[in-house]
């Protein structure tokens, strides 16, 4: 499978997706380029894959006459009907998709859009699951749309050769920067949006999160205000079982891709988090840090560079997407041992766009990494000792 197929697959998530498309843009804007992305919409996307269609790519990628019959067993003679009150339709077999809330689905399904990336294969997408991103990063915004709009010929196309529905009116268009301007998009005139979310992250063309990390910061002081009514009613142990799974767990999607925010919305988080602690512990005396200390743990932004750190170690041990590789390039070293595995730091030229990026901070926070947490054994120990 190609290495941008992010969706249902062991070490993969909506994470590594983000992360190539944000460092790349990240990079591009940092030395005076553009960037943007055209969010797709597909209707039903499971719904729609063609049971011969499939099996003739099964048959394409080597299965036997026996293994192809049973699968198209496995998928024929489904039945269906529909319920309103307590009236039923009649029965109506099901001629197209994967059966969803299967183990066979998400693996037939990544299969069958395989070969899309073949056809890309010379331009950049993000992909996971039925989430088909085409993004570009260029020298200015003509560049970025005149190739978003050839890569996005291809893949309507694609999708339209292989019987799946794409709503192109509800494509959605995001360019860097605070200039609105218009793609052609499929005989559809689109314009560009200051912000578009993303696979549950709101992206803006400034890629400051302030949106998304503001959107958190209120879930879970909504939360938070819920633990507080009822916080007489339970004993410590429950309170912060609360706390872990209602309101810090709100910060634990996707870290890596909104960690660089302002200093303003960091203040923000940790007073939410400092108040989510005095309740849990019914603490008005202490400060933050023995709060954080009586809680044994850390604060979020520092939590987020611990994630980081375990990520690092799982591409120096080869754990992590190849798609990272191209974001976090190694060093030649004369022995292949972990000690001794480096990551080369990019050269910057700004700050919000250069220094606060992963592709920067990613080295640097694995320097800091003592060596002996560097040689651990496995990601179970590391995750202890860190």
């Amino acid at each position: 499978m190609s290495k941008y197929q992010c969706g249902f697959r062991k070490g993969y998530n909506a994470q590594h997706c983000l992360i190539t498309l944000i460092e790349k843009w990240k990079q591009s804007v940092d030395a005076g380029g553009a960037f943007g992305a055209l969010m797709t919409d597909l209707s039903k996307a499971f719904d729609c894959l063609s049971h011969e269609l499939l099996i003739a790519k099964l048959d394409a990628y080597g299965f036997d006459n026996k293994s192809l019959k049973l699968i198209y067993n496995y998928l024929s003679n489904r039945m269906q009907r529909v319920k309103i009150n307590d009236s039923f339709s009649s029965w109506k077999e099901i001629l197209y998709g994967v059966p969803q809330g299967s183990i066979l689905g998400p693996l037939l399904f990544n299969i069958f859009i395989c070969d899309m990336f073949y056809f890309l294969e010379d331009y950049e997408i993000a992909n996971y699951a039925d989430d088909s991103t085409p993004f570009s990063a260029q020298r200015n915004h003509q560049a970025v749309i005149e190739e978003l709009e050839k890569s996005s010929a291809i893949l309507f196309n694609w999708l339209k050769s292989n019987y799946m529905k794409v709503n192109t009116d509800k494509s959605h268009l995001l360019l860097s920067g605070n200039e609105i301007l218009q793609s052609n998009i499929d005989n559809n005139i689109i314009e560009s949006e200051m912000k578009q979310e993303l696979l549950g992250v709101t992206i803006d063309s400034k890629l400051s999160f302030e949106e998304h990390v503001n959107n958190i910061c209120k879930k879970a002081s909504q939360k938070l205000n819920a633990l507080a009514r009822i916080s007489s009613y339970m004993d410590i142990p429950k309170r912060r079982i609360i706390f872990k799974s209602f309101i810090t767990s709100q910060f634990g999607y996707c870290p890596l891709v909104w960690m660089f925010h302002s200093r303003k919305l960091n203040n923000k988080i940790n007073t939410i988090h400092e108040r989510a602690l005095r309740i849990a512990y019914n603490d008005g005396q202490s400060t933050f840090q023995q709060l954080l200390e009586k809680d044994n743990s850390v604060s979020i932004h520092h939590r987020n560079l611990q994630v980081l750190a375990t990520e690092m170690f799982k591409i120096s041990m080869n754990l992590s997407p190849e798609i990272l590789n191209d974001i976090f390039l190694k060093r030649e070293n004369a022995y292949n041992l972990r000690r001794n595995v480096t990551f080369h730091s990019r050269q910057v030229h700004s700050v919000y766009h250069g220094t606060e990026s992963l592709s920067f901070l990613g080295p640097k926070i694995w320097e800091l990494v003592p060596s002996e947490i560097k040689q651990s054994e496995n990601l179970e120990i590391f995750l202890k000792t860190k």
